[in-house]
């Protein structure tokens, strides 16, 4: 993989460096309510709304892809302009976002009401990472910049893994659990009000490549499409789409199909949480091995936690609970460290605009989420669980052939 400038931006360009710290505490935690909560708690109560409101497992799937839509729609207007507004703006646009998401669902009467709040849960994920990533790739000092992306990127999760012993808490009374991701929204918004930077990262003027000026008045880097942002883009939608089938039914097949009750189920979810915060690793193992032995190495690993909790019960049904809670956690740190290898990837194919090119990224992933999740919600009332995981394993698998450009370097 090449990039188009030589040069990324330093710590001390347009502003002071901040707190490495303080940015990937509060990023973290702002990526946490955002994605592992307002968008990927969705999954761990899916068996709950289902039974409530009477949802098949089709109309659950459009839930999700609602979700992951509007998350395409924000994440399309962030990438845009995160670099010519102050990042705290839009990061604090994310968090409101989250908060009235939440709140919706635990208020909500009736299916459309629950499906709006998860439209509004999903667009907040998309005005998060954006703005963290130009924050951190403008104001964090260079030898810094990997690790903290990493650890913002973490998040994810970390609210997963604190939204299964809010669920546990509640049992199943779940309207309280979402009030609960409510106020958590809220105190992560005002955290981030604080912390990131108030003032633009790139100045208007000149930008892009060679310092040529900006197409659509300095919104788009210039050049568009760089070497590399196809495979780029089509891995990111490939990934998407093959873990859509654990976060939206991933609860519901440990249930149906390996035996797991209610506590143990919510137990798996945590362990799924708990393990994607080893993302935060994932820039020392791209330091190491490369970006594209990375992607290599890690969507089978995904096509692997995919498929394991669907065949176990089928081929070793006494096996069944403990390779639920196995594929969990590999899922979770595998998912997490993918997307750190895709932010990874942006960054470096668009040094001069990392909300861009991180933008992009999470644009495709979310891209193959709304594919994805109706379609296996769909295998699954068509055919079974089983049978919609074993299609999404093999995604995974196809995704492993689409990988950075040999010779990829930092």
């Amino acid at each position: 993989m090449t990039t188009a400038p030589t040069t990324a931006p330093s710590a001390t360009s347009g502003a002071p460096p901040i707190g490495s710290l303080r940015l990937a505490a509060s990023g973290m935690a702002l990526i946490a309510v955002t994605y592992g909560i307002a968008r990927f708690a969705y999954g761990l109560f899916v068996p709950a709304f289902r039974e409530e409101f009477g949802l098949g497992a089709a109309a659950a799937g459009l839930i999700a892809s609602g979700s992951y839509a509007a998350y395409c729609a924000a994440i399309a207007a962030s990438m845009l302009l995160s670099g010519r507004f102050a990042p705290r703006r839009v990061a604090v646009a994310a968090g409101a976002l989250a908060t009235t998401g939440t709140t919706l669902v635990a208020v909500a009467p009736s299916p459309s009401i629950l499906a709006l709040g998860f439209l509004i849960g999903g667009a907040s994920t998309g005005l998060a990472s954006p703005p963290l990533a130009e924050a951190v790739a403008h104001r964090v000092s260079p030898s810094l910049r990997d690790r903290v992306q990493n650890v913002v990127n973490a998040g994810t999760g970390v609210g997963v893994a604190v939204s299964g012993p809010v669920a546990l808490l509640v049992g199943a009374q779940w309207r309280p659990a979402w009030l609960a991701f409510a106020v958590l929204a809220l105190a992560a918004t005002l955290w981030a009000a604080r912390t990131v930077p108030p003032g633009p990262t790139r100045p208007g003027g000149p930008a892009g490549a060679g310092g040529t000026r900006s197409v659509l008045a300095g919104l788009l880097p210039a050049p568009l499409l760089r070497p590399g942002a196809g495979r780029m883009l089509t891995a990111a939608a490939a990934m998407g789409g093959a873990a859509s089938a654990v976060w939206t039914f991933g609860r519901e097949l440990a249930v149906a199909e390996a035996g797991l009750g209610p506590t143990a189920s919510v137990a798996m979810w945590i362990v799924l949480g708990a393990a994607g915060t080893l993302g935060a690793f994932t820039g020392e193992l791209a330091s190491r091995v490369g970006l594209r032995r990375a992607w290599a190495l890690a969507m089978p690993a995904l096509a692997a936690a995919t498929a394991a909790p669907a065949l176990a019960p089928v081929l070793a049904p006494a096996a069944a609970a403990p390779a639920a809670f196995a594929a969990a956690a590999l899922f979770g740190a595998v998912y997490t460290a993918l997307t750190g290898l895709l932010l990874l990837w942006g960054t470096r194919l668009y040094p001069d605009a990392p909300s861009f090119g991180v933008g992009a990224a999470f644009l495709m992933i979310a891209a193959g989420q709304t594919a994805g999740a109706p379609l296996a919600g769909l295998a699954a009332d068509t055919w079974s669980l089983t049978a919609a995981f074993a299609l999404a394993a093999v995604a995974a698998a196809l995704g492993a052939l689409i990988r950075p450009r040999a010779g990829a370097r930092r």
